[in-house]
């Protein structure tokens, strides 16, 4: 009994070591998790492109999760195949239900998710800078790391977006430093929390004035603050009511120049103009060698269709149409071929430099505001059950706002999943996925060494 009594008494001594230990993570999915390099993301060790669709039937009016539809999800993943793509794009998520089922069904048919975190009642307000700043609280982060949970263990979980369109003028990209706080708390959760890196970046609408402000902005500073990748909604090739537009008639040249140092992936997170008559000539553009070098692809703008006209099926009685535009779709995605090799990514960017104040663009400095204290928890504890799509509570003012400037490189890592201290510093989606993959920090298997030896000496 005293024998016992002395290994009870061991294991309770060395409990607490194990306390901030989490369960170990399973990766699901037959997939190859897709990282960033560079400037492109791989799958493997192969380059990946996106060619997608954005995927949310019944709009963002609805918010009503389409993954757990599994009878509408497993007709439309039929459709996906046939349309030839790799990566939908969904906007709104359950963050309170389980999604196995509905990543299984697309991992089967070798399709990715590129996943928007907030949803209608959990998202940054930018109506004006009180509601900007109220909204950015604990509550909505708790919902936003919930839904990273939800997701990160599921290999076909390409990447999140931080936010969409947030900023959608000139006036009010005073919110630019509000969704850099947000994306760095991110990366920081998922660093803490769950054991492979997962991208982060923003969705911009294609604003002309400030455009190039946003790539550069969201790409400046330390590390821990960097998206790892830009993407932005492009309706800016539209194809004539005779015939194709071209490369250089939409611009798009002059795009590829402007990119062309840019350090990181930039994708087309919407396409698709439908004035004044869509053919879908930018597929070609966009996988041709003219673009490879700093595009990834891109999301076509949208699965079914709603009231704003742009789908590509049409829902009659509860029954699946494919229009005209789905067949030109496929037969654009069909011709369009992947460049060979590494299309000509580069691995060696730099950091951008901030871009300064103008009269187009409202920042006025490069500090973040700190993560809301209340949401300080979650990186330890975690953030436990999100709280969905029912009912009517909104995050935009229920929450405790962050009151405190961060310091630079403060949002790196302060913990591995496992339990362990964080790394002394932290790269981006590319980096330091060997750290984030140790399943028990070394110090531990010596103390479960030990209490074996121990327990063996005092039962024998």
């Amino acid at each position: 009994m005293k024998s016992f009594a002395a290994l009870c008494a061991f294991g309770a001594a060395i409990a607490p070591t194990f306390a901030g230990v989490a369960p170990r993570q399973q990766s699901k999915g037959s997939l190859p998790p897709v990282t960033v390099r560079g400037n492109a993301f791989y799958a493997g060790d192969k380059r990946f492109y996106m060619r997608g669709v954005a995927y949310q039937p019944g709009g963002a009016s609805d918010a009503k999760d389409p993954l757990l539809d599994l009878e509408s999800l497993r007709r439309d993943v039929k459709n996906f195949k046939d349309l030839g793509i790799n990566t939908i794009r969904i906007y709104t998520i359950d963050n309170s239900e389980n999604h196995d089922e509905g990543m299984k069904m697309l991992d089967d048919a070798g399709i990715y998710l590129a996943l928007d975190a907030n949803t209608p009642a959990y998202s940054l307000n930018r109506e004006n800078a009180t509601t900007l700043h109220q909204s950015y609280n604990d509550v909505y982060l708790q919902s936003v790391f919930a839904t990273i949970d939800q997701f990160a263990n599921y290999n076909n979980l390409l990447l999140f977006f931080s936010g969409n369109e947030v900023i959608n003028a000139k006036n009010n990209t005073n919110a630019a430093p509000y969704i850099k706080a947000v994306t760095r708390d991110m990366k920081q959760y998922i660093s803490n929390r769950h054991s492979r890196q997962i991208p982060v970046g923003y969705s911009a609408a294609d604003v002309a004035e400030v455009i190039k402000q946003q790539a550069l902005y969201f790409d400046c500073g330390t590390e821990d603050e960097r998206a790892d990748f830009f993407a932005f909604n492009d309706y800016s090739w539209c194809d004539k009511e005779d015939g194709l537009q071209t490369f250089e008639g939409a611009a798009w040249d002059r795009k590829v120049e402007t990119y062309k140092n840019f350090p990181r992936p930039i994708f087309l997170s919407e396409h698709g103009c439908t004035e004044p008559k869509r053919q879908w000539g930018e597929v070609a553009a966009l996988f041709s060698t003219k673009m490879s070098s700093v595009y990834s692809g891109g999301l076509a703008y949208e699965y079914t269709v709603e009231p704003n006209g742009f789908g590509i099926v049409d829902i009659k009685n509860g029954k699946i149409e494919p229009n005209g535009d789905f067949d030109l779709l496929k037969a654009a995605y069909a011709k369009a071929k992947d460049p060979s090799g590494d299309g000509g990514a580069r691995m060696n960017g730099k950091a951008s430099q901030c871009p300064p104040k103008d009269d187009d663009w409202e920042v006025t400095t490069t500090k973040l505001l700190a993560m809301p204290e209340g949401a300080r928890k979650f990186m330890d504890d975690g953030a436990g059950e999100g709280p969905g799509l029912d009912g009517t509570d909104s995050s935009h003012w229920m929450g405790e706002p962050s009151t405190e400037t961060a310091e630079p490189g403060s949002g790196q890592a302060t913990r591995t999943p496992t339990g362990g201290a964080g790394p002394a510093s932290t790269g981006g989606a590319e980096e330091g996925a060997a750290v984030m993959g140790a399943e028990v920090p070394m110090r531990f298997l010596g103390l479960i060494a030990a209490s074996m030896v121990f327990g063996a000496a005092l039962v024998f």
